[in-house]
């Protein structure tokens, strides 16, 4: 029984000591915003960012993740679950999407971070996550030119034309 024991305790070590290397599983938990174009599907969007206005003053994790510690690292295991989950079984939307959670995330930074100009505008309503949304406008704000963002195009997007 021991035997067993360990052969499938050193199975199961060994497997997830591979998964983790194979996947670079130890960048995720760096600022680092080349760990998010680990994954092909999203390169679109750290291309677009690289081209962006705010690749000089923000990271991905600025953007995307909570601020406070405990927050960022319970959204990198929440969003490092189903994205293991996603390319694993292959069952992601594409192009990806953000999902409504981490859209309120986001919509929290960027009033955050332009507090100063945008507070009163956003914050109009009593539930700041029923406000007005930032990337409503904004969209291209944090990836540049749409690079793979998901939602259908606006009408002059779909015809050429730059917003």
């Amino acid at each position: 029984m021991w035997t067993l024991l360990a052969v499938f305790l050193g199975i199961f070590s060994g497997v997830g000591i591979f998964t983790m290397d194979h996947a670079e599983g130890l960048s995720y938990l760096s600022t680092d915003p080349a760990a998010c174009a680990n994954c092909h599907i999203m390169q679109p969007q750290y291309d677009s960012w690289m081209k962006s206005g705010h690749h000089h003053v923000a990271t991905c994790v600025d953007c995307h993740l909570p601020h406070d510690f405990i927050g960022k690292y319970v959204a990198k295991l929440e969003n490092g679950y189903h994205h293991s989950k996603g390319f694993t079984f292959q069952d992601f939307h594409e192009p990806i999407m953000i999902k409504e959670k981490n859209s309120n995330i986001l919509q929290m930074n960027c009033v955050h971070c332009h507090d100063d100009t945008a507070h009163d505008m956003v914050m109009a309503s009593d539930e700041p996550l029923e406000a007005v949304n930032c990337v409503h406008c904004h969209s291209r704000v944090g990836h540049g030119p749409r690079g793979g963002l998901g939602g259908p195009l606006r009408e002059n997007e779909q015809a050429g034309e730059t917003l």
